[in-house]
């Protein structure tokens, strides 16, 4: 009943809205100043053509598929009203079918603009440099590899890393998140953002069909396609239910006049406001009306629904697992602490010494080791002879002296560990470090046969600023069970386990592991969801009810492994996408409410009271655009995330 109209189709369904109003109100008018029959024949006539144009024709469409849909009932109700000389009533109903079926369309329309917008965010052109000129070209002529050049202001036209320049990039389109960030040299940039401040040269990294901003729009589009559970219920008893309301019809004719010799056009025009009242319209359209405006309102904050059904299924959690690296914390090391053994040595030039050896090493703590020496904005210097032993830890000269780098596996594989000036106290430390969740390496100078802790490095994977706010509202949003799944050691895991306040720990889970526990929760609990980076835990977000990604501006996994894709990379939207299921959810149960109870109190109205078919008509339609604009409420659904 409801389909996907442009623009001249809405404009031609508004023409025929007023065309089969006004020859109702000509026709209303003829008969009540009694007027020459035929003006009032022509104008209900004129009704009756634009009013029941779409419907007839979807009616035929129906019927050519041998099926029988809620359009031809209506047609042939206002066809039975012509047949008992209720041309008013015809034309009335007709008038407010067309109307109802014109606001529909409206509502569905909004529900698709957040989306429709999107494609207008990308421009048509680019700025590439050619022979060191920048020259406007179509992005279909541009290549993988080009560079383009962005001033500010400017709208990002294609995805690409930056190679010169900084600035700052407006990326709510995409993630919802309304502080510009700042990029640089080496940074990705994305189609459809807002270039602020500075100037930039971008090396494009996918074609423009392959951009992430297509491929967000895809994604939403195929999604408004994916049908709720409800909803491919109701369309499998649409059917039956339609035909079953023919019966009645017929049956409702039949049996007062054969029976009860009730005169044949009484019994007819109640079966005609029978067939108008129990015509299942508002419950058809009371799915799809909240769940499109649902997609719609996640994808403007930059939150994707993968279809109706994983929006439905979020409604029903009730245990959510989170992955540790990358969604409880930020996925990156960093050096957190930096103590001395050695009185006389200050934490910088203990520093100085671990980066000059670090430097020649590519293990993620030598990264963290170099970034913190950058911003302490240390002089690190020269190293040679750098060697490493995978898996424990690296040695070079520095300054005349041997700086050994390492865990306690390095150092225990050494001879006559226990003569190692101060050993013991570094050994201590870095067993208690590890009980508090850190990784910790000690740096040790050997030189002229003497060797000697000079002190330690502790690092930590930070954990997200809003990690404990999004438990704590989980858990006021009735999560019953709040789960930590990782691959890490148990240690780090309790450890963030114990700061972010989650109910169980599952740490040094390999992949199949995690599938299993995740298993495990949907026995227990029903339904449960998944919460991950989507780089590695595509196995576990596919077992659960409902599997989250956090794509970090659209990851190609991210977009791929997961039901729902949190664009912004903020855990705070969790919880708004479990109040918006939640909100579609108490939208759906008010909208058949309100569906069913019309059509119950029309039948009984009906048969106790004679229920006139204009009153029928007006409580048909009424409920069919009632549960529309309902469901339109979601496009503006709030839940304070802070």
């Amino acid at each position: 009943m409801v389909g996907r109209l442009g623009l001249k189709d809405m404009h031609r369904q508004v023409l025929f809205v007023a065309l089969t109003l006004s020859g109702l109100v000509v026709g209303w008018l003829s008969d009540w100043l009694q007027g020459p029959p035929f003006v009032a024949a022509m104008a209900y006539g004129l009704a009756y053509v634009f009013g029941g144009w779409d419907g007839l024709r979807n009616g035929v469409k129906a019927l050519r598929q041998r099926t029988v849909d809620i359009d031809l009932l209506m047609v042939l109700a206002a066809l039975g009203a012509l047949v008992i000389g209720a041309l008013a009533e015809g034309a009335m109903l007709l008038f407010l079918f067309s109307l109802s079926n014109m606001l529909q369309h409206y509502a569905f329309g909004r529900s698709r603009q957040a989306i429709q917008a999107l494609m207008q965010l990308r421009p048509d052109r680019a700025r590439v440099l050619r022979d060191g000129l920048a020259v406007e070209l179509p992005l279909e002529a541009v290549r993988v590899g080009d560079v383009f050049v962005l001033k500010p202001g400017d709208r990002v036209p294609l995805d690409g890393v930056i190679v010169r320049g900084e600035s700052a990039l407006d990326e709510s389109t995409l993630t919802g998140e309304s502080i510009p960030v700042d990029k640089g040299p080496g940074q990705e940039v994305y189609a459809g953002t807002i270039n602020t401040t500075g100037n930039l040269e971008v090396r494009v990294t996918r074609l423009a069909s392959d951009a992430t901003l297509v491929r967000m729009i895809a994604l939403i589009e195929q999604a408004q396609t994916e049908k709720a559970v409800v909803q491919r219920l109701i369309d499998r008893l649409e059917q039956p239910y339609a035909v079953g309301v023919l019966v009645v019809t017929a049956l409702a004719v039949a049996i007062p006049v054969i029976f009860f010799q009730e005169p044949f056009t009484q019994a007819f025009y109640r079966a005609m406001t029978l067939m108008v009242a129990a015509s299942p319209c508002a419950v058809v359209i009371s799915t799809p009306a909240a769940v499109l405006s649902a997609i719609a309102a996640g994808a403007r904050r930059g939150m994707l629904f993968k279809g109706g059904v994983y929006l439905e299924a979020l409604a029903r959690v009730r245990a959510v697992a989170f992955d540790k690296t990358g969604t409880l914390t930020e996925g990156r090391v960093r050096l957190v602490q930096v103590g001395v053994l050695e009185a006389r040595l200050s934490e910088d030039a203990l520093l100085q010494w671990a980066a000059a050896v670090q430097q020649y090493s590519e293990h993620h703590l030598a990264r963290a080791t170099l970034e913190a020496a950058r911003q302490r904005r240390l002089t690190v210097p020269e190293a040679e002879g750098f060697r490493a032993v995978i898996g424990q830890g690296v040695r070079a000269v520095v300054e005349g002296a041997t700086i050994h780098i390492g865990n306690l596996r390095y150092f225990e594989a050494w001879e006559q560990n226990s003569l190692i000036k101060g050993w013991a106290a570094g050994r201590a430390v870095l067993e208690t470090l590890a009980r508090q969740g850190k990784t910790a390496v000690l740096v040790v100078r050997e030189q002229t046969g003497q060797r000697e802790v000079l002190g330690w490095l502790a690092f930590a994977d930070a954990l997200r600023a809003e990690a404990m706010e999004v438990i704590q509202q989980l858990r006021r949003l009735g999560i019953s069970s709040i789960v930590l799944l990782t691959g890490d050691n148990r240690h780090v895991a309790e450890a963030i386990g114990r700061q972010v306040g989650v109910d169980t720990v599952h740490a040094e889970l390999l992949p199949a592991q995690k599938v299993v526990q995740v298993q495990a929760l949907v026995e227990q609990f029903g339904a449960v969801a998944m919460v991950g980076d989507g780089v590695n835990d595509a196995a576990a977000l596919a077992a659960s009810t409902v599997g989250i990604a956090l794509g970090r501006t659209g990851t190609d996994v991210a977009l791929e492994a997961a039901d729902v894709v949190l664009m912004s990379d903020d855990l705070r939207q969790l919880p708004y996408a479990l109040a918006l299921s939640r909100a579609t959810r108490r939208t759906l149960s008010i909208n058949f409410a309100i569906a069913f109870s019309a059509i119950i109190l029309m039948i009984t109205t009906i048969f106790l009271q004679g229920l006139p078919l204009p009153l029928a008509v007006i409580g048909h339609e009424g409920s069919t655009v009632l549960v529309a604009l309902n469901g339109l409420r979601l496009l503006r659904y709030g839940f304070a995330t802070s």
